[in-house]
């Protein structure tokens, strides 16, 4: 159950909220020449060969209008000046749980028409669709209604773009979602200091998040040692090792479609991949505060290549100067990644290699290839800040073959090599004056 206090608070910034996409929606649709846009919700998708159906995963320009997320076949069509109208899948049917009629706070703010067959939705749409565009992945069922303009650019790369600035409803939304995570990653430590197993650890994950695999946002990496060091690990070992040496959990949480990306790493050992984890959970708290408005994103980027060169050295990784360590390309063996990403109603939120609301590239730069931001900060904006140290066996391999081999300290990189890695991400929200560390604020350190 919501509490009182958070269902109040998303009431009473939520009229705002719907302000706010009216009127982008004013705006994209001023681009385009049209009158409104019609908005899918999505449908299920059918496994091959099979009577079975895929997990549904909802529109996110549906969710950014309203909480629901786990309904197909809905539509809204909106203007940016009438009140939108939200067509509502409720079927009759007897072999799956449909829809209750909603009656939440947001319901007031539509016009809502009850849908009971998906294929007879057409006479609630738009009778002259030339003016009206579709918004959404079934462009064969677009087609099939007579739509011609679907996903048009121009509104699209507006919509996007200002969709990084979030309104006080969505930053309510999200601070839950931390809240939910915060809660889960502490039952996943424990987990881990009872020596459970891999899929063990993420069942109580999800336990404590009260959400299933299909409701967190994305698949939980949860990683005992050497897993550590295989950036997206799904794997799930249902054998607990002989030893628990090292623990990395990325793993996020969902609150009315918006998503928290949290990721800690921890040991049951006090020696120096203790003092790693330290190191890098520093220098995640040094690029959080770094935020700021009117700051490119890729001086974040830098700044955390630069820090992970350093620790690099201080351990004994590398025999160099951290300057000449970023200099030579070394550092990327090891941080391999971008330092973090916009976060909202997707993980990776959308419009991050964009320059202005027209869609410009500004694709990252060559020496930081996988950086998934290159926006200039503002407030309101939702990062995650993410430095991370691995020891990869492929990137390892790779660099001893160069002549940058005589840098490393191979020894070092053998002690280090059975813990996999490290990973420290924190959620941040940037404020005028401030930056808002939910995940910090919400009681998750080390």
């Amino acid at each position: 159950m919501m509490q009182a206090s958070t269902q109040t608070a998303l009431q009473s910034n939520y009229a705002s909220h719907v302000a706010m996409l009216q009127n982008h929606t004013r705006d994209a649709l001023a681009r385009e020449n049209i009158d409104g846009l019609v908005i899918h919700s999505g449908q299920a998708k059918r496994l091959f060969l099979d009577d079975n159906n895929y997990p549904f995963k909802v529109n996110p320009q549906f969710k950014a209008w309203l909480p629901v997320v786990d309904n197909p076949n809905c539509w809204l069509i909106v203007n940016g000046v009438d009140k939108p109208k939200l067509i509502f899948y409720q079927p009759i049917d007897f072999w799956h749980k449909v829809p209750e009629t909603p009656i939440d706070y947001w319901v007031e703010y539509f016009d809502i028409i009850y849908l009971k067959q998906a294929n007879r939705v057409e006479k609630h749409l738009p009778y002259d669709k030339s003016k009206y565009a579709y918004v959404g992945e079934y462009i064969e069922v677009a087609k099939a209604l007579g739509f011609e303009l679907i996903n048009p650019d121009q509104a699209m790369h507006y919509l996007h773009f200002y969709r990084a600035c979030k309104s006080d409803y969505e930053l309510d939304c999200m601070r839950m979602a931390n809240s939910i995570a915060v809660k889960a990653h502490t039952a996943a430590k424990q987990a881990f200091f009872d020596n459970l197993s891999e899929f063990e650890i993420n069942q109580a994950y999800l336990l404590a998040a009260k959400q299933g695999d299909n409701d967190v946002p994305y698949g939980n990496i949860v990683a005992l040692n050497e897993h550590a060091s295989i950036l997206h690990y799904t794997v799930l070992d249902t054998t607990a090792p002989s030893q628990h040496l090292a623990f990395l959990i990325d793993a996020g949480a969902s609150f009315h479609g918006y998503a928290a990306d949290i990721t800690r790493t921890y040991t049951t050992q006090n020696n120096e991949f203790n003092a790693l984890i330290q190191a890098v959970n520093q220098l995640t708290i040094d690029l959080a505060n770094m935020l700021k408005p009117g700051l490119a994103y890729v001086d974040v980027q830098v700044a955390a290549y630069a820090g992970v060169a350093k620790i690099l050295c201080d351990f004994g990784v590398l025999n160099m100067l951290p300057e000449d360590a970023v200099e030579a390309g070394i550092v990327s063996t090891f941080f391999p990644h971008g330092i973090g990403h916009l976060l909202g109603l997707q993980v990776h939120d959308v419009a991050g290699h964009v320059v202005d609301d027209r869609g410009t590239p500004k694709p990252p730069p060559s020496k930081h290839p996988f950086l998934r931001c290159t926006r200039i900060i503002e407030p309101r904006h939702v990062y995650t800040i993410e430095p991370g140290v691995y020891f990869i066996d492929s990137l390892l391999s790779d660099l001893k073959s160069t002549s940058n081999s005589k840098f490393v300290n191979w020894n070092v990189i053998d002690q280090f090599r059975p813990y996999g890695g490290v990973r420290i991400e924190d959620n941040v929200i940037v404020h005028r004056e401030r930056n808002e560390n939910m995940t910090r604020e919400l009681g998750l350190d080390l």
